[in-house]
């Protein structure tokens, strides 16, 4: 059988519909109301949204590391400490944090004022005043996209936290540390660099936040394990260490993979704009040089393990993924992306080091996160000078101030609560585990409790 032959009629039809189409893509309005000139606009403003989503997930990622990491007996407070920090960090960022870091910056901290939100010219448009549409259009970028992808930075900063003190810390005396870190310690770092303060000033480089998001957060965390001190039975007496089984092997694999993923927005959406080739370029770029960083990480925190822990440690391996991409963050912008893999490299090195090092001085890191986020983010933070533009004095000085900054506040918080409220659980609760003993809710239930024989030998007990 044979296809009819299409009528006159229906090819004029037709040729009418398709000039339609291309007159309505061409006119210099579309749909909705948008102008053709608000592309940059929407472009950066979906760009915050969607990195900001995929950097959120990195909370879930943390959730697996660090539950997979711990015992057993201690997975249920875990999840329940990093769904609790991602909460406290969101709320004390938008009533308090975002201002300080971001609003009226005098140079060290910006506006006192409560609350954040749309702008005025926002507002107006929505309330459908179409002569707002070009100032909101100029912004660049909708104001609320930039407070929620600066949210969640700041909820990275905590998770940090989190890990390193597994295990015995007071979960309320961690829910406030964590509102004093989320809405003035973080932020005021934030005002001196990304908020146009004085290092910003002086020339300071931090792409996307080895120092001003992971340092800080391990500087927090440094200091909360010196006042918390270490797990009971961790070190003994005779000088070795006691190891702690992980619950969960694969777990922690999974929180690594998707901390991989969502270090991708983290980076990525750091470039803050998504209009135009450059900033398409800049961006894949920057996306390539973070994917090497980590993959180089993990080769050289294999190749070094044995000889610096004594075996193939596949933690170390994960860890140096992790340092390989805190280590990138400061100057992910690279052109040549030969140097992000030797500064993935060795920050990984310094990270595998660092594990060692915190074992010799029986500090007592549950998941590694003060050699992966800030041993391995000063050393990112330094590197920026290979190949991203950096001064070393003046990365340098930058390094040196927000350490002092934010491990003497940390450490004065941690000791008030300390004081105060209790930084630590009890002896008891901490053998039973806190899942059983504050939560009566066990993360494996099928599991039988059983009580370790080598629990309770520690050098700080009497002779």
């Amino acid at each position: 059988m044979h296809a009819t032959p299409p009528r006159p009629h229906r090819l004029r039809a037709a040729a009418a519909a398709i000039l339609a189409l291309a007159a309505l893509l061409a006119a210099p309005r579309l749909l909705f109301g948008q102008s053709a000139d608000d592309t940059g606009f929407v472009l950066n403003t979906f760009s915050f949204l969607v990195w900001g989503a995929l950097v959120m997930w990195m909370c879930a990622g943390f959730t697996m590391l660090e539950s997979g990491s711990v015992r057993s007996k201690n997975a249920s407070m875990i999840c329940l400490k990093n769904i609790g920090v991602y909460a406290i960090a969101g709320l004390a960022f938008y009533v308090i944090g975002y201002n300080l870091m971001y609003t009226d910056v005098s140079g060290f901290i910006g506006s006192l004022e409560f609350f954040y939100g749309p702008s005025a010219d926002e507002i107006a448009l929505l309330g459908g005043d179409a002569a707002a549409a070009e100032s909101v259009v100029n912004n660049g970028y909708s104001v609320t996209s930039d407070w929620f992808f600066q949210m969640v930075f700041v909820a990275t900063t905590a998770s940090i936290v989190s890990g390193a003190l597994a295990e015995r810390v007071n979960l309320w005396a961690f829910f406030a540390f964590t509102a004093i870190l989320t809405a003035v310690i973080y932020p005021i770092v934030g005002a001196w660099t990304w908020g146009e303060g004085w290092l910003y000033e002086r020339g300071f480089i931090d792409f996307a936040g080895s120092t001003i998001v992971h340092s800080t957060g391990g500087w927090a965390a440094l200091a909360g394990m010196l006042v918390v001190g270490p797990r009971w039975g961790k070190f003994r007496k005779d000088g070795s260490v006691k190891p702690t089984p992980p619950s969960n092997i694969p777990g922690v694999t999974l929180g690594v993979f998707i901390l991989w993923l969502g270090w991708f927005g983290f980076n990525g959406g750091s470039v803050l704009a998504l209009e135009g080739a450059a900033n398409a370029v800049l961006m894949s770029n920057v996306l390539v040089n973070t994917n090497l960083a980590a993959a180089a990480g993990v080769v050289m925190a294999l190749i070094v393990s044995k000889p610096i822990l004594g075996r193939m440690d596949l933690f170390a391996g994960l860890n140096g993924a992790i340092s390989g991409l805190v280590a990138i963050t400061a100057g992910p912008d690279i052109i040549d992306a030969r140097y992000a893999i030797l500064i993935g490299a060795i920050g990984a090195l310094i990270c595998t080091l660092g594990l060692k090092f915190l074992e010799k001085r029986r500090i007592d890191d549950v998941v590694g996160a003060v050699p992966a986020h800030l041993f391995a983010g000063i050393w990112g933070t330094l590197a920026v000078t290979i190949a991203a533009g950096g001064n070393l004095g003046t990365q340098l000085i930058g390094v040196l101030s927000v350490g002092a900054f934010v491990f003497t506040v940390s450490f004065i918080v941690w000791k008030a609560l300390d004081m105060t409220m209790g930084a630590r659980v009890s002896r008891n609760v901490e053998e039973i585990g806190q899942d059983a003993a504050e939560l009566g809710i066990d993360a494996y239930p099928e599991f039988v409790l059983m009580v370790d024989p080598d629990e309770g030998s520690d050098y700080r007990d009497a002779d």
